[in-house]
């Protein structure tokens, strides 16, 4: 607008020119004519050189502007993105974490799949007692360690010494309401086999039979005496028989000592019905370990939520931002082209030729 009123402005300038050039004589409108002439020249070349300086200024600032508005847009993208990344690092951590341990459950539950389950023979048993309070021992400690997995600590324990200086073949820290549950092997052989060998006379057999009853009474007071201590340990304590043929004559011939056992407090188990007892503890601790964990991806996962609730509300107000930033520069974009149609219309411009022919013709 400002162009075409200097342009009218020049128009009217040499039209008064004209009519005053009229009035003079010759020589002075051909000076007048060449001062005139000189005029158009400047006025053009100065509007020439304007619209070329506006021109570039306003390029240069609308590249400035879309070079900043695209550094903005790409460090905003990159923070939305480092955002996303870290939590699903964090996640993806903690289901890594479960996954581990789920994957160590399941390794011992296949190790007591693989259990061998063979029924010793009496006859290869040997019959020195503290050979066989080894072998009951070991026998015991391959049971845990087949069930529970080697050397952890956290679930049993071997040679445990409890605190009125009594050392348990092992224990068990089973979960509450249970507690510690201690474990002791007996193996009450000599008077069994003669009690069960035929070919021994009916009064030692007699005689045996009532001293084996006597020996796992023994048994069963020393476990109910040594192994049960009040605020320490469980209220029972466990009497391995690490041979199942003992163990099924006393179920099945001699009930007054499970009674007494029960009375007791003590548990009598073979390798069989301990792996199952075992077992089922084992089963208890897993399921208690799989809730805590169910817990932990339950709150995890509502962690995750939040976030993800969190990254749509920023990334709405950011689709927002972009939306009125590109309305800006569709904005910008009509304006310069509007710019750019008042130049082209200025540069257009020229003075009538009659107007220039009667400017000569004086």
């Amino acid at each position: 607008m400002e162009y075409v009123i200097i342009g009218l402005l020049v128009i009217v300038i040499i039209l008064i020119i004209i009519v005053l050039v009229k009035k003079k004589d010759n020589k002075e409108n051909l000076d007048m004519l060449e001062r005139l002439s000189r005029f158009e020249v400047n006025i053009t070349k100065d509007i020439s050189t304007f619209k070329s300086d506006l021109e570039k200024e306003i390029v240069s600032d609308f590249n400035k502007m879309n070079n900043e508005i695209t550094s903005n847009l790409d460090n905003i993208n990159k923070k939305v993105h480092e955002r996303i990344d870290q939590n699903f690092e964090k996640t993806n951590k903690t289901f890594t974490d479960v996954i581990a341990r789920l994957s160590k459950i399941d390794e011992a539950q296949k190790k007591i799949d693989n259990l061998s389950s063979d029924i010793l023979s009496l006859e290869n048993v040997l019959t020195d007692k503290k050979t066989r309070g080894i072998f009951g021992e070991v026998n015991l400690n391959n049971i845990l360690k087949n069930v529970f997995g080697e050397k952890n600590d956290r679930l049993y324990r071997i040679q445990y010494k409890l605190p009125n200086d009594t050392i348990a073949d092992s224990v068990i820290f089973a979960p509450n309401p249970l507690g510690m549950i201690a474990i002791d092997s007996k193996f009450p052989l000599e008077n069994y086999r003669v009690m069960v060998d035929k070919n021994e006379s009916d009064e030692r057999r007699a005689v045996a039979y009532k001293q084996f009853k006597i020996d796992v009474k023994k048994h069963i007071d020393a476990i109910g005496s040594k192994y049960i201590i009040e605020g320490v340990t469980t209220d029972q304590a466990m009497m391995f028989i690490p041979a199942e043929a003992i163990f099924a004559e006393i179920n099945a011939y001699h009930s007054d000592l499970v009674e007494y056992a029960y009375k007791r407090r003590v548990w009598l188990v073979s390798p069989t019905t301990l792996i199952s007892t075992l077992t089922m503890i084992l089963m208890i601790i897993q399921n208690i370990e799989r809730d805590k964990y169910a817990n932990v991806i339950h709150e995890e996962l509502n962690k995750l939520g939040v976030e993800f609730a969190r990254f749509k509300d920023r990334f709405d107000k950011l689709s927002k931002s972009i939306q009125t930033v590109n309305k800006d520069v569709e904005s910008f974009q009509i304006t310069t082209d509007k710019i750019k149609k008042k130049f082209d219309s200025i540069s257009s411009v020229e003075i009538e030729k009659d107007l220039i022919d009667d400017v000569e013709e004086v």
